[in-house]
C-alpha cells in the first residue's frame, strides 16, 4: 500500500515523517522543492514532481496545506487529486478549512468513487513533532476505520465526530475555546504583574486547579517574558476564527468574546505582530 502526502509545512513535514518511520511506503509532494529535498534527507520515501504523479499511485492520500483556496486547487484544480486519484482511493484533508468546503469535497469525491475525510488536527508543532496530535474527523465510519492505522502514527487521539464537515466544525469549537482561554489568561497576567506576584508561583498554584489549561501551563511564563516568536501565528488563527464567525453568523449564534479577540488580533497584525504566536494577545494592553 502506498501513502501520499501533499503539503510539507510545519505540520505536514512531521506528520509525513511519522508515517514513514512506521514503515509505510510514502510519496510526498510540496510546492517548494527544497522542502521536499529536506524531508527526503531525514525520512525514507519518494518525492514526486506533481500532485497527479503522486495521486495516481497512492491508495491513501493525506493533505495539509494553507487555506480553502489551496485545498480547492490541489483537489479540484487542473491536474489535481480528483483528476488522477486511483479508483477507491481514500483522501484525508488535515487542513483547517470551512465546513462548507469539506462537504463540497466529500460530495465531489463520492461522485468519483472516492472516499473523503475532513480531519483537522490540534496540538501544534510540538504535537506534530512528538506524534501526539488530536484528530477530529468527519466522514463515513468505514473510511475512518480504514484511515486509523495511518492517523495513529502521528496522533494520540482520533475522534470520529460524524458526517462530512463535522471534523471542521469541531475544530472551530476548539479554536473558540483557545481564543477565550487566551483572553482570560492575558487579563489574569495583567493583574498578576500589576500586583507583582511571582508568575512561576502563580502557575504552580493554579495550574492543577479549575483554572488549569494547556495555555496556562505552556504559555503563561513566555507571555510574562514577552516571548512570542514561535508557535501558531495569529495570521493563521484569524483565518480559523473567520470560519468560526462565519459559521456562527449562518446559524444566528452570537460569539462576543470570539469577535472581540479577533478584533484584537487584527490590531496586533497592524502593529506588525502577525507572525507571532497567538499568546501575543497579552500585548493588547500595551501601546
Amino acid at each position: 500500500m502506498k501513502i501520499g502526502f501533499v503539503g510539507l509545512g510545519t505540520m505536514g513535514f512531521e506528520m509525513a515523517g511519522h508515517i514513514s518511520k512506521k514503515g509505510y511506503d510514502v510519496l510526498v509532494f510540496n510546492r517548494t522543492e527544497a522542502v521536499t529535498a529536506d524531508w527526503l534527507s531525514k525520512f525514507s520515501g519518494t518525492g514526486c514532481d506533481s500532485i497527479s504523479l503522486l495521486s495516481g499511485q497512492c491508495d491513501i492520500i493525506l493533505t495539509c496545506v494553507g487555506n480553502d483556496k489551496d485545498v480547492s486547487q490541489i483537489y479540484s484544480g487542473e491536474n489535481g487529486i480528483f483528476e488522477s486519484a486511483k479508483p477507491g482511493a481514500l483522501l484525508i484533508d488535515h487542513t483547517t478549512t470551512s465546513s462548507k468546503l469539506a462537504k463540497a469535497l466529500n460530495a465531489q469525491a463520492t461522485s468519483l468513487g472516492l472516499d473523503f475525510i475532513d480531519a483537522p488536527v490540534s496540538g501544534g508543532q510540538a504535537g506534530a513533532e512528538n506524534g501526539q496530535l488530536s484528530v477530529m474527523a468527519g466522514g463515513q465510519a468505514s473510511s475512518i476505520t480504514k484511515a486509523l492505522p495511518i492517523l495513529n502514527t502521528f496522533s494520540k487521539a482520533v475522534t470520529h465526530m460524524g458526517e462530512s464537515g463535522s471534523g471542521q466544525l469541531c475544530k472551530m469549537v476548539n479554536q473558540i475555546c483557545i481564543a477565550g482561554v487566551l483572553q482570560g489568561l492575558s487579563e489574569a497576567l495583567m493583574l498578576a504583574e500589576a500586583t507583582e506576584l511571582d508568575i512561576g508561583l502563580v502557575k504552580n498554584a493554579i495550574s492543577g486547579g479549575a483554572a488549569g489549561s494547556w495555555q496556562l501551563s505552556n504559555r503563561l511564563e513566555s507571555m510574562h517574558k514577552r516571548e512570542f516568536d514561535f508557535g501558531f501565528a495569529i495570521d493563521w488563527m484569524r483565518k480559523d476564527l473567520s470560519f468560526c464567525l462565519d459559521e456562527a453568523k449562518s446559524l444566528g449564534v452570537n460569539l462576543p468574546i470570539t469577535e472581540y479577540v479577533d478584533k484584537e488580533y487584527e490590531k496586533l497584525q497592524q502593529r506588525g505582530l502577525n507572525r507571532c504566536d497567538t499568546s501575543v494577545l497579552a500585548k493588547q494592553f500595551e501601546e
